[in-house]
């Protein structure tokens, strides 16, 4: 049984790749669309022409995820993509955030990320694709964005890694680093601070960015970078010193 699994399906670019993937492949069995919200899973479940699985569960309990280890052992998929997109950001500084809300951060965003990779790998083959969101925030250190700017960094470094790992195996991963996108991820991210206006500028559609992704996983393409502002940031952070980076953040604040 052919499949792709897509977690953070419930809104946003999970959505969108559920949407796109839908259209772009005719030879799949099945989507599994992960997400907490079920009713949103089987909304979006109707508006897709392959079957999906509707699998309803919190990516940060072990007990959940070992149960999704035992379905995978028993349906005994072949994952043709595995698309990493579960994920949340919160702004503000460290001390002005509950501890509880940044570990929390890194319990999805990282350690499911992660655990969620390695229980699929073994059910992968030659020319399958891992497409790990990561962000324009794994770029440079952020200040007050900082548990998930350096999230988004292991992301992007455990991505690199492990496609290094996987050449062998023909299998291909892709980190997609976004900018801002005009997502729900700011109902949440802004509780307790503000974008910076000039990063609200730069900010794109869902759809855009994984239209952009999904012709760079097709390509193998190492990274994806959507929109020219985006991009330039990259090499702004690849040529200048950090604190001159600094510098111009704190001047745009």
């Amino acid at each position: 049984m052919n499949c792709m699994i897509i977690t953070g399906a419930s809104s946003g670019i999970g959505q969108e790749f559920a949407r796109q993937l839908d259209a772009l492949f005719s030879d799949m069995d099945e989507i599994w669309l992960i997400a907490r919200r079920e009713d949103r899973l089987e909304t979006l479940s109707r508006e897709l022409r392959t079957m999906c699985r509707i699998i309803s569960m919190d990516l940060t309990k072990e007990n959940e995820m070992e149960l999704f280890g035992d379905l995978l052992e028993k349906r005994q998929p072949c994952i043709r993509v595995l698309v990493n997109s579960a994920g949340f950001g919160l702004m503000g500084a460290v001390e002005a955030l509950s501890l509880k809300e940044q570990t929390e951060m890194i319990r999805l965003n990282c350690t499911a990320l992660t655990e969620m990779t390695y229980r699929c790998l073994p059910y992968m083959k030659r020319n399958s694709r891992i497409v790990q969101m990561a962000s324009s925030a794994a770029f440079l250190p952020q200040k007050n964005f900082a548990v998930y700017a350096a999230t988004k960094s292991y992301v992007l470094s455990f991505s690199q890694a492990l496609r290094e790992e996987l050449k062998a195996r023909g299998i291909c991963v892709t980190s997609v680093c976004p900018g801002p996108v005009d997502t729900e991820f700011f109902d949440r991210a802004e509780q307790y601070g503000k974008t910076l206006a000039v990063k609200k500028m730069t900010i794109v559609s869902a759809r855009r960015v994984v239209r952009k992704a999904v012709r760079d996983v097709r390509d193998k393409k190492a990274l994806s970078v959507c929109s020219v502002p985006i991009r330039s940031f990259q090499v702004l952070c690849k040529i200048l010193p950090q604190k001159a980076i600094f510098r111009i953040m704190e001047m745009l604040s």
